[in-house]
């Protein structure tokens, strides 16, 4: 594990280029807390492990990276679970943004200083369970009369390594479709299910007065997560089944998808944005109506539906030669090294299955239910009978995919933005370009 835990910590130079990029990092609105409630500790500039209160409980440290809101409603499930427990005290540390939390996790873990339990953005799971960091969950769920049945499957693909249950899902959502359907009822234009139906809608929303676009068709942010996305659609795989090379540029379904997003580009028809403030610019262009169709997460849906003007809907992302999507967001994980496994495991099951736990922080931040029962609940069909928007990406969840799913992960995602910066921005050769990037990743991976 030594080794292992040194190459963890060459790492946080490529994390610290990643923020905001990777495939399911939050959005601004998750991660910029608005003011620290009472119970939760500040974030530190280092990773830090606060003292145990001295209370003659069993202090469970616990990391997340939940800001704004979100941070209060994560607050809100602490104060539940402490006030139910006479004999465990759980101790909330926001430590940043999904990328800054593995940071400060990694040295943590070098210094023996770890929390008990952590917040993992899930393409993170297999990098941390590579080095023999996290606890084997199977036996806790056992213990509980429970199984790994009792979670949605969309949500449980970054959960196993090497047979082992690494993590269970927490605050997860999918990426979807975001429509101002007032703009294509005011075309006639029907809600896209296919590419082709896709590049109509938006080359007709387009709108260009003396050579300057007031409207686009579309947009999403910067961000890795939906490429990905779309190359699952044009039926390719980010890596090859056996994980030596990526899946999708020999066979040119990236030349495909890029030369789809390009085209688009060319009209108008997609407002490809900035890196930097990319969630806040597109945010703001659909709420301002400058864009008829939106590639986002589905945690902005609670934002979108008390802001808009507009006849707001959500549906799946269109298909290519078929439907699909990744997933996103973070998972929970025990660390091996957890002081008292028994009170941590305690809190995570609570967490995870008392409707006092995960379920109110669902229905609170619009995050999707993890669990059959929550699916089940009574709040949460009442939820989606209210606002169905928020059903979609629930729905979607039938053709979730994660062909993201390797250690080398983070490096390689450095080189799919750099590799997309290039065709985006400077509009390099496609072909010539993904050809670059694979020939780096096969020798990331083959180290």
């Amino acid at each position: 594990m030594r080794n292992k835990l040194s190459v963890m910590m060459t790492v946080p130079v490529v994390l610290s280029l990643l923020a905001g990029c990777s495939g399911g990092t939050p959005q601004v609105n998750e991660t910029k807390p608005a003011s620290t409630p009472a119970g939760t500790q500040k974030p530190a500039e280092t990773a830090k492990v606060p003292e145990p209160a001295k209370t003659g409980k069993t202090t469970v440290q616990f990391w997340h990276s939940l800001g704004g809101k979100n941070l209060e409603y994560m607050d809100g499930l602490i104060k539940r679970f402490n006030e139910s427990h006479k004999d465990i005290e759980v101790v909330g540390t926001y430590q940043g943004s999904y990328d800054e939390t593995v940071t400060k996790l990694q040295q943590a873990i070098a210094a023996k200083k770890g929390p008990d339990i952590t917040m993992l953005e899930r393409a993170y799971v297999e990098f941390f369970a590579d080095a023999d960091v996290l606890e084997d969950l199977n036996p806790y769920l056992k213990s509980s009369n429970l199984s790994e049945d009792i979670f949605v499957p969309g949500f449980m693909g970054h959960s196993t390594f090497n047979k082992k249950l690494v993590s269970l899902p927490l605050n997860r959502s999918t990426p979807i479709m975001h429509i101002n359907k007032t703009l294509l009822d005011e075309k006639g234009l029907a809600i896209p299910t296919t590419w082709d139906e896709l590049q109509k809608v938006s080359e007709a929303l387009v709108v260009k007065e003396n050579g300057q676009y007031k409207r686009y068709g579309m947009t999403m942010p910067y961000d890795t997560w939906y490429p990905i996305a779309m190359i699952s659609q044009a039926g390719g795989k980010f890596f090859s089944d056996d994980k030596k090379t990526v899946g999708f540029v020999d066979n040119g379904v990236g030349l495909r998808m890029f030369k789809f997003l390009k085209d688009l580009q060319s009209t108008g028809a997609l407002y490809y944005p900035p890196a930097k403030d990319s969630g806040e610019i597109t945010n703001q262009m659909f709420i301002d109506g400058k864009v008829g169709v939106f590639y986002q997460s589905t945690g902005n849906i609670g934002s979108f539906s008390g802001i808009v003007k507009f006849n707001y809907v959500t549906a799946f992302l269109p298909k290519d030669k078929v439907f699909a999507n990744p997933t996103g967001g973070a998972n929970v994980a025990m660390l091996s090294s957890a002081a008292d496994k028994k009170a941590a495991w305690e809190f995570m099951r609570w967490m995870e299955t008392d409707p006092q736990g995960g379920l109110q922080f669902i229905l609170q931040s619009g995050y999707l239910p993890f669990t059959k029962a929550m699916v089940e609940s009574k709040e949460i069909k009442e939820l989606w009978a209210k606002e169905p928007n928020r059903k979609t990406a629930y729905d979607q969840l039938q053709y979730a995919v994660d062909t993201n799913k390797s250690v080398a992960w983070p490096e390689v995602n450095k080189e799919f933005l750099s590799a997309s910066e290039a065709i985006m921005y400077d509009s390099k050769d496609i072909q010539t370009t993904l050809s670059s990037f694979k020939k780096e990743t096969d020798r990331i991976l083959s180290k």
